[in-house]
């Protein structure tokens, strides 16, 4: 399916007149009770107020859960290396929708080559959160990503519906119940509690959303959630993972329940990568200074970035439009986006002198539209990606257009 065949691109370019005429006559907004703008930070989810933090703030909840993963993990898992360091792999995982499968093939084939890591932390947003449960649990959910990423068509994630149905629901272009309803088929409460099992052993799982009231970016410690066992635990990680998906003006967003001194209130989440394309921690805790305070031998990270997704794309002619300027930018931006996620993650790993690994999508292949989800190209790029971690993994270890240092002469 060509990017111009797209049904989410079809219906964007037929309901720019309509929306903005809405939008003029001021009749787009659906009532809701928002947190009051002075107590974003304070805000909880009622009986679980230790489940998530914001990004450059740092979080005494969080960064206690990392110090007792330290004491939880297994030396098995994490062994103590010749130098006396040990070497805890990170994984995050990019956005990028039907794209995903690019990922989801490289860590299966990354499995074949025996060489793929138990993660200590496994992050994702977008398409990387939908991905993310299943890698962090190990290689035999492997089907699962398959699966997923190569029979998964546009009427299993999205309804489009006419521009009039799209315009009544004011805030979004589709509905994505056939989405809610995939993740809960494959989040399971028996998922829920492998989940919990792998947290307890030292290992962390975290995502991304994006809080449109506060403007922050949220990291959710989807493993302390998954350890409460609950009903509300399941609905709220199933959740989790939509809102993490949920493209704004596309999808709609997640309305998630709170707290603020007693009173109940209303979140409005949506998709991880308006914040951060990928991430490790988000800087809501140092881990550096952690490892001596649990009591472990000193660690260092083993960092490793799966983009699903290109840096750059041939040269084409902008329509002189609204609408097609407004999709040049949006993609401009994404790009752009992704390239100062890795330069973050670059001095990070600088400064704790970790390792760094990322892989992208080559751009010799040409990309489908991330929001349709035609399943003959999702397996070429699912083909693509298995094929690239099978032969080596080759990694990059620079951002993009960094250059190792040469001596003066």
């Amino acid at each position: 399916m060509s990017r111009s065949a797209s049904p989410v691109r079809r219906l964007v370019h037929a309901l720019i007149p309509i929306a903005f005429a809405a939008s003029l006559a001021g009749c787009i907004t659906i009532p809701r009770h928002p947190v009051p703008a002075g107590a974003t930070a304070s805000a909880m989810l009622p009986g679980m107020p230790e489940v998530r933090g914001w990004a450059g703030s740092h979080s005494d909840a969080l960064e206690r859960d990392f110090i007792l993963s330290l004491q939880q993990e297994s030396p098995e898992d994490f062994p103590v290396g010749a130098d006396g360091v040990i070497r805890y792999p990170y994984l995050a995982i990019s956005g990028g929708g039907a794209n995903g499968a690019f990922g989801a093939g490289f860590l299966n084939g990354w499995t074949t080559t025996g060489t793929r890591p138990v993660f200590k932390v496994v992050t994702g947003v977008s398409t990387g959160a939908l991905m993310a449960p299943f890698v962090f649990l190990g290689p035999r959910y492997d089907p699962v990503l398959h699966r997923f990423y190569t029979t998964t068509r546009s009427q299993d994630v999205f309804e489009a519906g006419s521009p009039l149905m799209a315009l009544l629901r004011r805030d979004s272009l589709a509905q994505t119940a056939p989405l809610a309803s995939l993740i809960a088929q494959q989040v399971d409460m028996a998922l829920l509690q492998e989940v919990a099992e792998a947290h307890r052993q030292g290992r962390r799982l975290y995502m991304g959303t994006v809080d449109l009231d506060s403007r922050d970016f949220v990291v959710w410690n989807m493993g302390l959630i998954a350890e409460r066992g609950d009903d509300a635990a399941l609905e709220l990680f199933r959740k989790v993972m939509l809102a993490s998906s949920s493209i704004p003006i596309a999808f709609p967003p997640v309305m998630f329940d709170v707290e603020v001194g007693g009173q109940r209130y209303d979140e409005m989440h949506v998709d991880g990568f308006v914040g951060a394309n990928v991430f490790l921690n988000a800087g809501v805790f140092d881990p550096l200074p952690l490892y001596g305070r649990a009591g472990r031998a000193p660690g260092r990270e083993d960092i490793f970035i799966v983009h699903n997704g290109q840096l750059h794309a041939p040269p084409s002619p902008t329509p002189r439009s609204l609408r097609g300027i407004a999709a040049r930018v949006i993609e401009t931006t994404g790009r752009a986006s992704i390239i100062g996620d890795l330069f973050r993650e670059y001095a990070f790993a600088q400064r704790n002198r970790s390792g760094f690994h990322w892989v992208t999508i080559d751009e010799s292949v040409e990309l489908p539209d991330p929001i349709a989800f035609d399943t003959e190209k999702m397996a070429e790029l699912y083909d693509i990606g298995y094929r690239a971690a099978a032969a080596g993994p080759a990694w990059l270890e620079e951002p993009p257009g960094l250059r190792p240092a040469t001596s003066p002469e």
